[in-house]
């Protein structure tokens, strides 16, 4: 079922019952609004589940057949093959993060309730994120099926439910990222990004570190970096690089930057604070990496949240095997495609 979780409902609660007393309207409109969300969670939790395909139910499951089944998703037409309740439940997860931020657009004068709905909207995005993570791994040649049976399955709960149950491994490491990222802005000076990557490493955690590390030679992972840390496109950066070195600068500052490269930049100017801004500075970066793809052009082909998250989801599933190797992820989820 797709509902709102307990700690949601009680938030929602409160804040409706501080609004009643001086803003009755906007109380009655939240009210009206909650209730259409939820109304929309039941009608698609009547779609089937996903679980329950032909492709998933049947007797003597066969992985590379349900890898393929989900790796059909993955091209320019997914929308047409894809589950109905898949696109519903990614409908479900964008009306959530409206009708939460629609609330906290009212309680700007209530701190008590900014902080709290701040969690909620960052868990939204978090979750939207992670989904397109599992799609990506599920493409990587890279990830044995081991790993990419166990996505599939975190896929199947966050497609019926709404939520990731492993989720909450990876959002505090994304949200350290985005509050380091935010309390070091670029300085751009000669563009090698060292001062930045230093103040974020500072505030990161130990598996951020083993993450640069492993990646250090890896050119994507350096160039989605660079585009995570100054706000620019890989393109962007080229020019304004090979800009400073024609006209023989050695550094350039952050109110030089748009004389440079023009008054409409690649990517829109992103603040750790506001979720809504963290997620289009990464839809952005995505879109622009599938593009570079597509056409075989230089650059990174992931955003540096996918590379990161990647590399935690790589690492923990690495960990995990070790300690369980020889129980198989059927056995280890009770010999039910439901999990």
């Amino acid at each position: 079922m797709l509902v709102l979780k307990n700690e949601e409902e009680q938030l929602i609660k409160e804040i409706g019952a501080a609004l009643e007393s001086h803003k009755a309207e906007e109380a009655r409109l939240i009210s009206e609004r909650f209730d259409c969300l939820r109304n929309l969670g039941n009608a698609i939790s009547q779609y089937t589940s996903v679980r329950l395909t032909n492709c998933l139910k049947s007797e003597g499951r066969d992985d590379k057949k349900i890898l393929d089944f989900f790796r059909s998703f993955s091209y320019a037409a997914y929308h047409l093959v894809i589950p109905a309740r898949v696109m519903a439940a990614r409908s479900y997860l964008v009306a959530k993060f409206q009708t939460f931020s629609l609330l906290t657009g009212m309680v700007e004068d209530m701190s008590d309730f900014r902080e709290r709905l701040k969690k909620v909207i960052f868990t939204i995005i978090c979750t939207l994120m992670t989904e397109d993570v599992y799609m990506s791994c599920l493409d990587d040649q890279g990830f044995p099926d081991r790993v990419k049976i166990r996505l599939v399955y975190d896929l199947l709960f966050l497609w019926d439910t709404g939520t990731d149950p492993h989720l909450i491994q990876h959002m505090p490491a994304m949200e350290r990222l985005w509050q380091a990222r935010d309390a070091a802005p670029p300085s751009f000076g000669t563009l090698d990004g060292n001062s930045e990557l230093l103040r974020i490493t500072m505030d990161m955690g130990g598996d951020w570190r083993e993450f640069l590390v492993d990646q250090s030679a890896d050119e994507e992972t350096q160039w989605a970096l660079e585009e995570f840390l100054f706000g620019l496109s890989y393109e962007e950066i080229n020019a304004l690089r090979a800009k400073l070195k024609h006209r023989g600068i050695s550094a350039v500052s952050y109110d030089e930057i748009h004389s440079f490269l023009g008054a409409n930049p690649a990517y829109k100017i992103a603040s750790g604070s506001d979720p809504q801004a963290i997620y289009e500075f990464y839809v952005d970066r995505r879109e622009a990496a599938h593009f570079r793809g597509r056409i075989s052009q230089p650059g990174p082909r992931k955003t540096l949240e996918e590379l990161y998250m990647k590399y935690r989801i790589a690492r923990t599933s690495n960990l995990e095997f070790q300690k369980d190797a020889k129980v198989s992820p059927w056995e280890r989820r009770g010999g039910t495609a439901a999990g």
